[in-house]
């Protein structure tokens, strides 16, 4: 394999998808001299089949707002590849939301679900709708107008969907409320359900939580088994940014950073539990902005902007994709910070990611820092499966011992001969290899 010729020939194939050029130039990058060592898997041609999606699904949606107008949105549904489980990975509501996107999302979720042990393949999907602003009722809606073209697509041991930016606890309720309407079954066809129609404890905390677990798991090999006296800088204000610092606070770290998509907060005196209740209720309760956090509490908001300015040892990109480009990586270097853990997808830029490698510090890329998700995900498919239901200390030991695992494949192939742990090999190439031996496994599909 020749990566240029097969970048090329994707881009040719498919002009106009940034983000999953992208993201395939990565792995591919990475595995190239693995995937050369084993000819077998040329001769099936594994790397075009492993970065193009086994199938998409495309369809118009039309819903009627509280005014009685008639709205139509776009929809779509990545399912990338099946060779170790059933297509597993989120939906997302949001205006920026292509086909572009979603490809990228979904290849990225094959590796990350290779990397959890769990059995599970790789999906993506969503629509350009934007939930904001939106009443419950025409939530309702446009989530049951999605399941009904969506339904034929999906199933507990076909496509297991779950939530993701714009999806949350309300979106999934909908959506299986339909699912299960439709199909006539109530069965563990979506993740991240509520606690009373079986959802998992920590589902929603799995996110951060785990990326916090496999930080530490990072810290670990340095000697440092605390977040106490560290300074972290953390992007985002939902699910993800907001578990990610409640886990830092209970480490003995100090936060000093959120986000949203207005611009970001930076108390230098540390938002603490207390502040950190406030930020669940006000994005959660009120869907407010962090603005007023900055004017309740009297700390440093900055309107557009991104936290990586400020100074810390540890940063947190956990809002969206590309949100930390090379030059906010210098800045980090100079500012004095060690590490860097991905709570989103695909976060930092590859420019970003260069300077990280070349400075050799701490970095955990999303495909395997941000797993924690989708893992207690296949947690709650496994509990749905049997009937069962685990306790949150249950749950909680699995999340740790998986993201431990995941950090150790990282290791066993991404360690430079200098000890270096190039985290980023280290992830696409266990992920790649598992997928692809299982492919290879089941003949030319």
């Amino acid at each position: 394999m020749k990566v240029e010729q097969v970048l090329d020939n994707l881009k040719r194939r498919f002009p106009n998808e940034s983000e999953y050029h992208q993201a395939v130039e990565e792995v591919l990058h990475s595995i190239e001299d693995v995937y050369n060592a084993h000819p077998e898997f040329e001769k099936q041609n594994i790397i075009e089949r492993i970065c193009i999606p086994e199938r998409i699904f495309s369809f118009r949606i039309t819903w009627v707002d509280d005014k009685g107008n008639v709205n139509t949105n776009m929809a779509y549904r990545i399912q990338h590849n099946n060779a170790i489980g059933p297509y597993k990975g989120g939906m997302r509501f949001h205006s920026s939301v292509s086909p572009s996107i979603l490809k990228f999302l979904a290849f990225e979720q094959t590796f990350k679900n290779a990397l959890t042990t769990l059995p599970m393949g790789g999906a993506k999907g969503g629509s350009d709708f934007n939930p904001k602003g939106k009443s419950n009722a025409e939530v309702m809606r446009f989530c049951q107008a999605f399941m009904l073209e969506l339904w034929h697509h999906i199933g507990p041991e076909t496509d297991v969907p779950a939530g993701d930016i714009g999806v949350g606890g309300r979106e999934i309720g909908f959506l299986y409320g339909m699912y299960k309407k439709l199909a006539r079954e109530n069965t563990g066809t979506f993740t991240g359900k509520g606690l009373e129609f079986g959802g998992s404890l920590i589902r929603p905390e799995a996110t951060g939580y785990g990326n916090i677990y496999f930080l530490m798991n990072m810290l670990n090999r340095k000697g440092i088994t605390d977040l106490k006296g560290q300074v972290v800088a953390i992007s985002g204000s939902g699910n993800v940014a907001t578990y990610t610092a409640e886990k830092v606070l209970e480490l003995g770290g100090k936060v000093i950073t959120l986000s949203d998509s207005n611009g970001y907060i930076y108390d230098e005196a540390g938002i603490d539990s207390e502040k950190l209740a406030y930020v669940f209720e006000l994005k959660n309760v009120y869907r407010g902005r962090l603005k007023e956090y900055a004017d309740k509490y009297n700390c440093k908001y900055v309107e557009g902007g991104r936290p990586w300015a400020e100074a810390c040892t540890i940063a947190l990109p956990s809002a969206t994709q590309n949100e930390l480009n090379g030059d906010d990586a210098e800045i980090l270097i100079k500012n004095g910070c060690m590490a860097v853990s991905e709570g989103a997808n695909m976060p930092s830029t590859p420019e970003a990611i260069e300077v990280f490698l070349k400075n050799k510090i701490l970095y955990g890329p999303g495909k395997a820092a941000n797993a924690g998700g989708v893992s207690v995900s296949g947690l709650e498919m496994s509990q749905n499966s049997m009937k069962i239901s685990w306790s949150k200390e249950e749950v909680d030991a699995k999340l740790k011992g998986i993201m431990a695992s995941i950090h150790q494949s990282c290791v066993q192939y991404g360690t430079e001969p200098d000890g270096f742990v190039n985290y980023v090999n280290g992830a696409n190439i266990a992920g790649f290899m598992k997928v692809a031996k299982a492919m290879m496994a089941q003949g030319v599909l």
